[in-house]
């Protein structure tokens, strides 16, 4: 069994970096799910239970929505 470590520091609005042991990522929290630059995970409705996904169109969506959220703000 392997050692993990993470952390999420909230930055307003759903925005949020995740730090791990790999590195920092962004990611953007909704009321659906989560995205973050290694693709999205659904809520499901039941406790502990999410669909995750990956893939190269979910990266350019969250790059562009986070860049216009940037550049709005």
């Amino acid at each position: 069994m392997g050692f993990r470590f993470q952390k999420r520091i909230k930055l307003g609005g759903g925005l949020g970096l995740n730090i791990s042991k790999s590195g920092i990522s962004p990611s953007l929290r909704t009321k659906m799910g989560t995205f973050s630059k290694y693709g999205y995970s659904a809520k499901t409705g039941i406790p502990g239970v999410r669909y995750k996904n990956s893939g190269c169109f979910v990266l350019l969506v969250f790059t562009g929505l986070l860049t216009f959220l940037i550049y709005t703000l």
